[in-house]
């Protein structure tokens, strides 16, 4: 387990946060989708050599998703099984159950939450505020030219330190300093 436990844990600090871009319209309430949770993570495993598949099983009851890490060593991680019952007992009630099985099973097993979960919503006065788009270009335009890995970090952490709680901004961050990462280190 050497390898994968090292390598999960590189990947983990390029991990980024789970967007909420979907909208329930019976709530109408925003909530990350599964493309969504694993555009936040998929990246950074692939870039530390770690990919992630889910085995998925059903019963009479509901479905049952396990997230599993698979490191190009061959080792082997696996993120424990979680059983969604279906609401219906019908193709559309295993999907539905399947897809929300597959997107918790992932944020479980990445340790990753969705960037502004209900109950926090809920307890929030006001809105987060928004990193300006002049603002955003400048630490994107200083992340990217940082000459190299040393200045790097330096630039990502006052960049990501601008962002505040912007979660979106610091996605874009989190890509800006990975891209300048991969073309320094080539």
């Amino acid at each position: 387990m050497n390898n994968i436990a090292k390598a999960f844990v590189a990947a983990k600090r390029e991990f980024a946060p789970a967007l909420k871009t979907s909208t329930n319209p019976h709530f109408k309430s925003k909530y990350a989708d599964l493309a969504g949770c694993m555009e936040a993570v998929n990246e950074a495993l692939l870039n530390n050599g770690i990919a992630l598949y889910q085995e998925t099983s059903q019963d009479d009851r509901g479905v049952t998703v396990e997230t599993v890490f698979l490191h190009e060593s061959g080792e082997i991680l696996r993120g424990g099984k979680l059983h969604v019952p279906a609401s219906k007992q019908d193709p559309q009630g295993y999907g539905s159950a399947l897809t929300y099985a597959r997107r918790y099973s992932v944020m479980a097993a990445c340790g990753i939450a969705a960037e502004d979960d209900d109950g926090n919503a809920a307890t929030r006065t006001a809105k987060p505020k928004a990193m300006d788009a002049q603002t955003l270009n400048l630490a994107l335009n200083i992340v990217a030219s940082a000459p190299n890995l040393d200045e790097l970090k330096t630039s990502y952490t006052e960049a990501i330190k601008a962002c505040g709680s912007d979660d979106a901004a610091k996605a874009h961050v989190i890509a800006a300093k990975n891209q300048r990462k991969e073309e320094l280190s080539a």
